[in-house]
């Protein structure tokens, strides 16, 4: 008996299912019919199944709101049985005007577009940029490199001097831009009481420093953070240090020597004429923490500053070189149309001359 009533109970669950799911079917088809014929038609009421009984799942499922305007329906899922999830992210319908859901039924296809048609029709795919390929880069260089041939090969020589004047100025620009990166923003100085020395106390410093042997150098990196913490590590146990700066331009001692007393706060005693600083470290000298100032460079970075300093002076006087170059053969061309401008006079003079004479000529023998 329970057997046979499960039998029935299964046989009955799965007709009323299968009816459920042809009606949904139908009711799929027919809403997409309807929208795909009528789109700027009015309704007065949802399309809803014929059924009683799956009345409610389709509208369940379907879940298609109605919107009493020229747009036609939305749908707010349509992911029934494998319809793919376009408007899944779309706002739901009572947050969408009814002048902002548009249908378009172009080639029998229903599309629903949400927004104004100028928009819609505004966005256009950008096109995708063309990689070039390896063979096309090699063409364009050597394209470069023929013309630069061309204009250093020229026979004009202001073709030659204004290209190596290009080139020059563009080097230059370029290592300004590298320079820019290694200059650091000084750290205000901390205020701190200067002490007095007398002289007689200035002249035994003197003295002693120029006697001892311990000194630190400067080398062509300038004053960067190691020079200072060797400054440090001497006046552990030295009163006075020598620093001296090997090579340096004329004048730029007295630069170091401002600067190396700013960053490690000692007192200038004497500078020498061989390039030579005397430091004294004060009478209240307490070591820092940290004896490397945070705002000077490291060894690696104040050597590639210097290199890059030292192409900027050679760019910079190589362009007014070219400058005096293309300066003296605009002189001499203005010079030369001068003198063959003269010769041209010369030539013409005599010739007038005799045309004069030969006229008074023909009116004396007229009258005569």
């Amino acid at each position: 008996m329970f057997s046979a009533a499960l039998v029935r109970a299964t046989r009955h669950g799965f007709s009323t299912t299968f009816r459920r799911l042809y009606c949904l079917v139908e009711d799929f088809s027919s809403v997409a019919s309807y929208a795909a014929a009528s789109s700027c038609s009015q309704s007065s009421s949802p399309y809803m199944c014929t059924h009683p009984q799956t009345r409610n799942t389709a509208w369940h499922l379907s879940r298609v709101p109605y919107l009493s305007s020229q747009s036609g329906f939305l749908w707010q899922r349509s992911n029934i049985f494998g319809v793919p999830g376009i408007l899944r992210n779309a706002k739901p319908a009572r947050y969408i005007s009814n002048e902002s859901v548009q249908v378009k039924t172009d080639y029998d296809v229903v599309r629903f577009s949400l927004g104004s048609p100028d928009d819609i029709s505004s966005i256009k795919k950008s096109p995708k940029k063309k990689k070039m390929s390896r063979k096309a880069k090699l063409n364009e260089l050597r394209f470069y490199r023929l013309k630069a041939k061309k204009k250093m090969n020229s026979p004009n020589p202001e073709v030659r001097i204004r290209y190596k004047l290009e080139k020059a100025k563009r080097k230059e620009t370029w290592l300004i831009e590298k320079l820019r990166k290694y200059h650091l923003p000084k750290i205000p100085a901390e205020e701190f009481d200067p002490e007095i020395l007398t002289e007689e106390e200035r002249h035994y410093l003197k003295r002693t420093g120029e006697k001892k042997k311990h000194f630190v150098l400067v080398g062509r990196r300038g004053v960067f953070g190691g020079v200072v913490l060797n400054m440090h590590l001497h006046w552990k146990n030295h009163e006075t240090i020598k620093v001296i700066c090997k090579p340096c331009k004329p004048g730029q001692v007295h630069e170091y020597a401002e600067e190396l007393a700013r960053l490690s706060k000692g007192i200038v005693i004497d500078i020498k004429p061989n390039n030579t600083i005397i430091f004294y470290r004060g009478k209240n000298y307490v070591q820092p923490k940290v004896m490397s100032p945070p705002d000077t460079l490291s060894k690696a970075k104040a050597l590639e500053k210097y290199r890059y300093e030292q192409s900027l002076e050679h760019t910079s006087q190589f362009i007014e070189r070219l400058e005096n170059e293309l300066e003296e053969y605009h002189q001499h061309l203005a010079k030369f149309k001068k003198g063959k401008d003269d010769t041209t006079k010369d030539i013409k003079g005599p010739s007038s001359t005799r045309t004069n004479e030969t006229a008074r000529l023909h009116v004396v023998l007229k009258e005569k």
